[in-house]
């Protein structure tokens, strides 16, 4: 039985589907990405906490972070960006000093935890997702065209060659610095593809679950929340990107 499950990632590969499916069974964490360089203005007013470097602050979010991911049972569940999980073991280190590595760490801050890996194969169509939603400002959609996440004013996106290939750069170089990590750790992640969650989003939230040992959750609460951004004009962008790509 576990008490956590830590769901490793990078943008764009679906963690936003899966965070909100697997809190909405009410049996699997209240998952998000509670660790980031900046904290959301929203969650710190909301928990109160003192300002960073203030005494206590990290005791206080730490604490906060659980008890906003936490479910009815007591299972946490976090959404962990590769950007974001040197910011989280050094707050770690922090608050448990003297621990041999972040395993460690992490098993001090929240118990036994499962780690889960999610990925996305197409590279490429993951950068583009991201390019995309810099320009137009919009990042979630609900199934029925309803707008759920903007962080930007509406834009009109533009083909940007440069910019996609530094995103799909990055993009790479961020996924794979998780392998060095989970060898280094001895953590042998449950991996999830981003193309079989698109496929199937119920399958993979079940099988989390059984992974989890929380039982199987209620069919009725398997209903993805959020679609798929990927249109014409994305197909267009890989198209033109790979034809002047060198072979």
């Amino acid at each position: 039985m576990f008490d956590a499950y830590i769901l490793c990632g990078t943008p764009r590969t679906g963690s936003t589907l899966l965070c909100d499916m697997l809190t909405a069974t009410g049996i699997a964490g209240r998952p998000d990405s509670f660790f980031m360089r900046d904290v959301d203005p929203v969650w710190a007013r909301e928990w109160g906490l003192p300002a960073p470097g203030a005494a206590g602050h990290d005791a206080d979010y730490l604490a906060a972070v659980i008890r906003a991911g936490r479910d009815r049972a007591g299972l946490f569940g976090l959404r962990l960006m590769r950007e974001s999980l040197d910011d989280m073991t050094a707050l770690l280190d922090r608050l448990h000093p003297g621990l041999p590595d972040d395993k460690a760490r992490i098993s001090a801050a929240f118990g036994r935890v499962l780690f889960l890996h999610l990925r996305r194969e197409d590279k490429l169509a993951q950068a583009v997702s991201l390019v995309k939603a810099e320009q137009t400002g919009l990042w979630h959609i609900a199934p029925d065209g309803r707008e759920l996440e903007r962080l930007a004013p509406p834009a009109a996106p533009v083909y940007d060659r440069a910019r996609i290939a530094r995103q799909l750069a990055a993009l790479e170089a961020q996924d794979a610095a998780w392998e060095p990590w989970f060898a280094r750790e001895g953590i042998a992640p449950l991996r999830i593809g981003y193309e079989s969650l698109s496929a199937d989003p119920a399958a993979t939230v079940r099988r989390i679950c059984a992974a989890l040992g929380v039982g199987e959750p209620d069919p009725a609460t398997l209903r993805p929340g959020v679609a798929r951004l990927a249109d014409r004009t994305s197909a267009e962008w890989i198209a033109r990107f790979r034809a002047e790509t060198p072979a």
